[in-house]
């Protein structure tokens, strides 16, 4: 595994054995210590909510990338080879590895709205860049309580920190934005998909977390893969200001296959005669 975590993949003993040894990026390096605080430590009494999470990073689990870049083509298109790199090796790391990715903070502040742009844009880029076809089980409309993001052939979910959130510290990331890929196929070997009773006991315990943790109530948004009336494109990054975060999922999908000449992880078309 490289030992560089900007535009590759990078194990958690390494990140921050780089970080020790002040040879990361400043704000990698500021990325990795308010995540290992932020998941390690305790708010109001409570630990952080996601226990899974919480452990995974104790037992040094997750593996991380870097992007230089919320928006620049080859920045995106480094991260699109990241994620397939990950997508082929992370169950011969850990049943819990997730990929933790730090983006590099803007020159200067933004909204909650351009951070909610930010994140479909990345998004938006992924599928329309992708090398492999939307999986015919899964939908194509986001208000479809069985859609979620998808790429490289995978369903996942992306859940997001960022500097926005006031109030709901179990989502704030104070650098700038944080988003983990977490393939669904994780929640499946755990056997904790909203399904089965594991998966809804998780689920009961992170909701009394959330509360305890946050000092409010649990998100309305949140809920379950599946599950009529809950909807997991809003979940990826929850609204703080209702006015400023999307009524409708922003991403287009379809199932046209390629969307660009210009795919990830395949060599470039030839330039015309």
């Amino acid at each position: 595994m490289t030992d560089a975590v900007v535009g590759n993949v990078q194990d958690q003993e390494t990140l921050a054995a780089r970080v020790e040894r002040g040879v990361a990026p400043d704000w990698v390096a500021d990325h990795w210590q308010t995540f290992h605080e932020g998941l390690t430590g305790e708010r109001n009494g409570s630990p952080f909510p996601c226990f899974f999470g919480a452990e995974s990073v104790r037992d040094g689990e997750p593996l991380y990338t870097a992007v230089p870049s919320m928006s620049d083509p080859d920045a995106l298109f480094d991260l699109g080879r990241t994620l397939l790199t990950y997508l082929e090796t992370y169950r011969d790391h850990s049943e819990r590895a997730s990929l933790v990715t730090f983006f590099q903070p803007p020159e200067r502040p933004l909204t909650e709205a351009e951070y909610h742009d930010r994140l479909w844009h990345i998004l938006q880029f992924l599928h329309v860049h992708d090398p492999e076809p939307w999986p015919e089980d899964i939908p194509t409309d986001p208000d479809d309580p069985h859609w979620e993001f998808c790429f490289g052939g995978e369903p996942m979910f992306p859940t997001c920190r960022a500097p926005f959130y006031d109030t709901r510290k179990s989502r704030y990331c104070p650098v700038g934005l944080e988003i983990t890929f977490q393939p669904r196929a994780l929640f499946e070997d755990l056997n904790v998909t909203a399904d089965t009773e594991a998966g809804q006991h998780a689920r009961d315990v992170i909701q009394g977390r959330l509360e305890e943790y946050d000092g409010v109530c649990p998100h309305a948004d949140l809920g379950d893969w599946g599950v009529e009336g809950d909807r997991e494109w809003s979940q990826y990054m929850l609204s703080s200001d209702e006015d400023a975060s999307p009524d409708d999922c922003p991403i287009t999908v379809t199932r046209e296959h390629p969307k660009s000449k210009w795919l990830i992880g395949t060599p470039a078309p030839e330039p015309a005669d």
